[in-house]
């Protein structure tokens, strides 16, 4: 019996970075948003006839065939390895492919993550909840990465949709908000720089300039907490305007976060979404590179299309995406 398993990434609307602990325990009301999409990872798990582990990433085109006690400290495929060893599976082969670009900034890993957790538990008849999965994905993200992780990542891929994700002392509560996915897809104009980015540098780099004291970042902080705040609401109204006024907002106080967030090529890119009709855009998640996605009405969207592939950029057609993780024995 095959398992098949997969997950969404998502395009991450406002209130990034924020969600890395502990920095939100600093700013009371700290909120990210979110829409998944459809540009999912995938996860299948076959047995094989011994005790080995096989791993297979098409993306990467890399392949382990270990023993299970050698997984957990292989470098070649280090999530994947992890994640078997953490769940405790024996015998088995397990393959994975992304639809999303390398360093995308669209949480293509934490897609990939969720929908490798899902396939184990799944495979072992493992039935712990949708939040102690997470926090599996997260650890061991960590573990791989050498650097704290945020938050907001793993909901998008676990449930889907359009949502909140309220950070609190003690507790994280993800809120689905009543937004209309088709309005709001069809005027999001999603495309990759061809530039990847490395999320997990930046983030860090910027988290310990704020827990050192960097009164400049704790002040880019409490303006994205703002933000996100201001946008929910508009959001929520479907007053579009106001969204896109908060989205260019949000990529002013992001770009102050740190001098690598945004390149020549980005700002080219905005530049000429923005003389096509864009009336906001950012770059997906801590910047740097990979995605970047604009706000547009609905009838300058073909033009902004037209205006960024003709500045380079591959266009990426997605759906927001609203079922999360999906799993299947066939």
């Amino acid at each position: 019996m095959r398992i098949s398993a997969s997950a969404p990434t998502r395009i991450d609307l406002a209130g990034g970075t924020i969600d890395i602990w502990p920095l939100y325990l600093f700013h009371p009301g700290a909120q990210t948003l979110n829409a998944a999409i459809s540009l999912r990872a995938r996860a299948w798990i076959e047995p094989r006839p011994d005790e080995r582990v096989e791993l297979l990433s098409e993306d990467t085109d890399r392949t382990v065939n270990l023993p299970f006690d050698q997984l957990r400290d292989d470098d070649t495929l280090p999530l994947l390895g992890r994640l078997v060893h953490r769940f405790g599976v024996h015998g088995i082969r397990l393959t994975t492919r992304g639809e999303s670009p390398a360093g995308a900034g669209i949480a293509g890993s934490s897609a990939l993550n969720v929908a490798v957790c899902g396939a184990l538990a799944a495979h072992l008849g493992d039935e712990r909840t949708p939040e102690a999965i997470l926090e599996i994905a997260r650890d061991v993200e960590a573990q791989v990465i050498k650097v704290p992780t945020g938050l907001q990542d793993y909901r998008p891929a676990m449930y889907g949709g359009v949502a909140a994700l309220e950070l609190r002392a003690g507790e994280t509560i993800r809120v689905a908000l009543d937004v209309d996915p088709r309005e709001l897809e069809r005027r999001i104009v999603l495309c990759y720089t061809g530039e990847p980015r490395n999320s997990g540098t930046n983030n860090w780099e910027i988290t310990k300039r704020h827990l050192d004291g960097d009164q400049h970042i704790f002040d880019c902080f409490e303006r994205i907490r703002d933000t996100a705040a201001a946008m929910r609401e508009a959001l929520t109204r479907g007053d579009w305007d106001r969204t896109a006024a908060c989205l260019a907002t949000e990529w002013e106080n992001r770009k102050r976060l740190a001098p690598g967030v945004t390149t020549a090529l980005i700002d080219s890119l905005i530049a000429r979404a923005t003389a096509a009709g864009a009336t906001a855009a950012k770059v997906c998640g801590a910047g740097g590179g990979g995605c970047l996605f604009c706000l547009a009405p609905p009838e300058a969207v073909p033009k902004v299309r037209e205006a960024l592939a003709d500045g380079g950029a591959g266009i990426l057609d997605f759906r927001i995406e609203t079922t999360g993780l999906q799993v299947a024995r066939e």
